[in-house]
């Protein structure tokens, strides 16, 4: 959802990730994104959320042993039947707030509740309220602990799991990297205008396909590095389906007043689709 989810995305890039152990990524990207956060015309860019408070009862807080020694946090919305079915959902760089949530539970009931639905926190608890917080929260996380966090996430959904991944902006960076993280466990991948991974050798390692959803007037992730993301995905020898909208940056983002519906509900469309497929449901 928004820009600067980019820098943490790219942080994702430069945390290592392989099938287990991910592959190490770039530390160029961690700076190309960390840059952009520092572009006021890229923080005035994006809006402060709209108020919205969360009112749905279906998901509960979870924590979890972080392979740094820490704890990790995530909202989950558990399958009515048990499963091995996760889909991990990344904020964008407000942290995991409300709006998260609720977008969330509206992905666990349109699955029909026969997947695991765990929103990841990235940030440790910390939720911005304005574009100011939210370019401090995303880069005060060490990139080690955003990788410890994904690592987290994984092994609580265990050894069996199938996995796919969603994110907007920040988080369709770090879905990504996640997705990387995962190894043979990812089913596959859903990036809402994120920092693509642009290590070819690193996009090797990943398990299942993507599906970018992008923005044509997206001045961070713009034309360019999408029509990048794409040759080195096939250079990979990996199924990258991209869809472009005649949009913003964050786009899909119910919080952010540009807030473009119709992208989003051809997007949202496409995304069911994908996860359908992928889960076989």
């Amino acid at each position: 959802m928004k820009k600067l989810s980019l820098l943490l995305l790219i942080l994702g890039s430069a945390l290592g990730l392989s099938a287990q152990t991910a592959p190490c990524c770039h530390t160029d990207a961690v700076t190309e994104f960390a840059g952009l956060a520092n572009r006021e015309d890229f923080r005035m860019a994006h809006k402060d959320p709209l108020p919205y408070t969360y009112q749905g009862t279906a998901g509960t807080e979870v924590s979890f042993h972080a392979p740094d020694g820490k704890t990790a946090y995530g909202f989950l919305f558990k399958a009515k039947k048990p499963t091995d079915k996760y889909l991990f959902v990344y904020q964008e760089w407000y942290g995991l707030n409300d709006y998260v949530k609720k977008e969330s539970e509206k992905l666990y009931n349109d699955l029909g509740g026969t997947v695991n639905v765990l929103a990841v926190d990235m940030y440790d608890k910390v939720v911005a309220t304005n574009r100011e917080e939210a370019a401090k929260a995303m880069q005060s996380v060490p990139r080690e602990r955003l990788k410890a966090i994904m690592e987290a996430a994984r092994d609580y959904a265990g050894k069996s799991a199938q996995i796919v991944t969603l994110g907007w902006c920040f988080g369709g960076a770090i879905a990504l990297q996640s997705a990387l993280i995962n190894g043979d466990r990812n089913l596959g991948c859903v990036m809402y205008y994120g920092m693509p991974e642009k290590d070819v050798n690193a996009l090797k390692q990943l398990h299942g396909p993507v599906l970018g959803l992008f923005a044509n007037k997206d001045k961070g992730i713009n034309p360019q590095v999408v029509d990048e993301f794409e040759q080195n995905m096939q250079k990979a020898g990996k199924t990258l389906t991209v869809k472009r909208y005649d949009a913003e940056h964050a786009f899909a983002n119910p919080s952010n007043p540009i807030y473009n519906s119709e992208a989003t509900k051809d997007a949202y469309s496409h995304t069911l689709t994908f996860l359908k497929k992928q889960f076989k449901l």
